[in-house]
C-alpha cells in the first residue's frame, strides 16, 4: 500500500490518468489525496469530479478557491468569470449530488506526519488549531451554506484575530486555507503577489517562510501557487507545477517523499495563466 499526494488537477483528467498510470496506482491498494482545486479551467472538470465522487473509499480531498467558486455559483452566489470551465458540471443532471458532495468535503486533513491543505497555514497556528478552524468553515458548509456563500468572496480582513467573529471570521480563515501566498512582516494576507520567489518583493515572504511557524512537527502539503512550482524545504512540499498551464502534474509518494511528474497533454501557454 502507498499513500500518494496530488496536485492541482483544475480539470486535467487526462494527466490524471497518466500519472496514475504512471505511478501504477491500483485503488483498495493505494490512496490518495488531492490538494484542492479538482476543477475549473482545464477542459475535463466534470470528469475530475466524478473520479473523486466515485473513489472517495481511496481518494481524499480539501476544497480549494475554484471548488469553493464552483460551490458558489451552484447556490447561486457567484458569477462565472473569464476562462470558467464549469458549464458542464452546471448544467448536469446530477449538479445537487455533485454540488452536496463536494460541500461536505474539508479544508484540511491530516495524519501523523503530513497534513495537506489548498494554499497554507498561517504562521502562528498550530496544527491542532488549524484543524478546529478548518471546522469551523466546514460547519459552516454543511449547516448554512447559503449565508455562508453569500459573504465568501472578498479581500478583508487581511489578519488575524481570535476575536474575529462571523462572517470576516469565516471568510479570513477561508482565505488563508484556500488563497494565500504571501504574508507581510506582521502576517497580513497580501493578496497582489501571485509571481515566484525571485520576485517577491522585499516587505512581504512566502508563508512558508515566516519565522516561529507553529506548525514544524508535521510536512504540510499544498497547492494553489503555480509560479511556485514544485518545492521542498521548511517542512513543506508544493505541488502546483502547472499541469493546466502547459507544466506537469505532480505526485508525492508520502513514505519517502519520491516524486513522479507527467507532462500536460494540451496546456496552455505558461506565460500567459488566467490567475
Amino acid at each position: 500500500m502507498t499513500h500518494y499526494v496530488i496536485g492541482d488537477l483544475q480539470g486535467c483528467y487526462g494527466e490524471l490518468q497518466d500519472l496514475l498510470t504512471q505511478l501504477d496506482f491500483q485503488h483498495g491498494r493505494d490512496t490518495l489525496w488531492l490538494v484542492g482545486d479538482i476543477v475549473n479551467r482545464g477542459a475535463n472538470s466534470l470528469e475530475c469530479l466524478q473520479f473523486c465522487m466515485q473513489h472517495e473509499s481511496s481518494v481524499q480531498i480539501v476544497l480549494g478557491n475554484h471548488d469553493l467558486h464552483l460551490l458558489a455559483v451552484l447556490y447561486g452566489y457567484g458569477k462565472i468569470k473569464r476562462g470558467d470551465t464549469l458549464s458542464p458540471i452546471i448544467n448536469h443532471p446530477q449538479a445537487k449530488k455533485m454540488r452536496d458532495w463536494l460541500r461536505a468535503q474539508p479544508l484540511l486533513v491530516c495524519n501523523h506526519a503530513h497534513v495537506m491543505v489548498h494554499a497554507g497555514i498561517l504562521p502562528q497556528w498550530s496544527i491542532a488549531q488549524a484543524q478546529q478552524l478548518a471546522h469551523e468553515v466546514s460547519h459552516e458548509l454543511q449547516h448554512h451554506p447559503k449565508t455562508y456563500f453569500a459573504n465568501m468572496y472578498g479581500n478583508k480582513p487581511t489578519a488575524w484575530s481570535p476575536q474575529l467573529s462571523g462572517d470576516d471570521r469565516l471568510r479570513l480563515i477561508t482565505n488563508v486555507f484556500t488563497r494565500m501566498r504571501a504574508l507581510t512582516a506582521d502576517n497580513q494576507l497580501d493578496y497582489n503577489f501571485k509571481s515566484n520567489l525571485l520576485e517577491m518583493p522585499a516587505h512581504l515572504c512566502a508563508w512558508f517562510d515566516a519565522p516561529q511557524r507553529q506548525h514544524l512537527d508535521h510536512t504540510i502539503v499544498f497547492g494553489h501557487w503555480s509560479a511556485l512550482g514544485y518545492l521542498a524545504r521548511n517542512q513543506v512540499i508544493a505541488l502546483d507545477t502547472g499541469a493546466l498551464w502547459g507544466g506537469k502534474l505532480t505526485a508525492v509518494n508520502l513514505s519517502n517523499h519520491a516524486i513522479t511528474q507527467v507532462p500536460s497533454r494540451h496546456g496552455l501557454d505558461w506565460q500567459k495563466t488566467l490567475l
